[in-house]
């Protein structure tokens, strides 16, 4: 099983645990509680997430070991959980990984698919497709 189907899988526990979605959506927020701040300079139109209603940023590092450091921020909180979501399930794995992990079926998995609105769904979508679309360019 691959390092990102684990966290995953771990996820899914601790949502498990959790009654029902205002209890999760709860809990997002304080995951998003826990995202180091991203500098003002981090905070650049380079580093936007386009296709999110609220402001996101994402910023992608490569480590030195060939994989992908993730930091993100948005204004929103529970966006900032939902960030912290992603950021869990692929920062710190190789680009070939992150590529070969099925987000949509994560976010079914994780029982997200229903519970977020149409435009959440969307800036969600559009901050795992910005992900990808960073682990292709380090492939090259």
């Amino acid at each position: 099983m691959a390092a990102i189907d684990a966290e995953l899988q771990d996820l899914a526990a601790e949502f498990d645990l959790l009654g029902d979605w205002e209890e999760r959506y709860r809990y997002v927020i304080d995951l998003g509680r826990d995202l180091a701040p991203l500098t003002d300079a981090e905070r650049s139109d380079a580093n936007k997430v386009r296709g999110c209603a609220s402001q996101v940023w994402l910023v992608t590092e490569p480590q030195g070991d060939g994989t992908l450091r993730f930091r993100g921020d948005s204004d929103a909180h529970i966006v900032r959980g939902l960030i912290a979501i992603l950021l869990r399930l692929y920062s710190g794995h190789p680009p070939a990984e992150i590529l070969a992990f099925d987000i949509k079926a994560a976010f079914d998995t994780l029982g997200l698919s229903g519970a977020l609105s149409a435009q959440r769904s969307n800036g969600l979508a559009a901050m795992a497709t910005r992900i990808r679309k960073d682990a292709e360019r380090v492939l090259g």
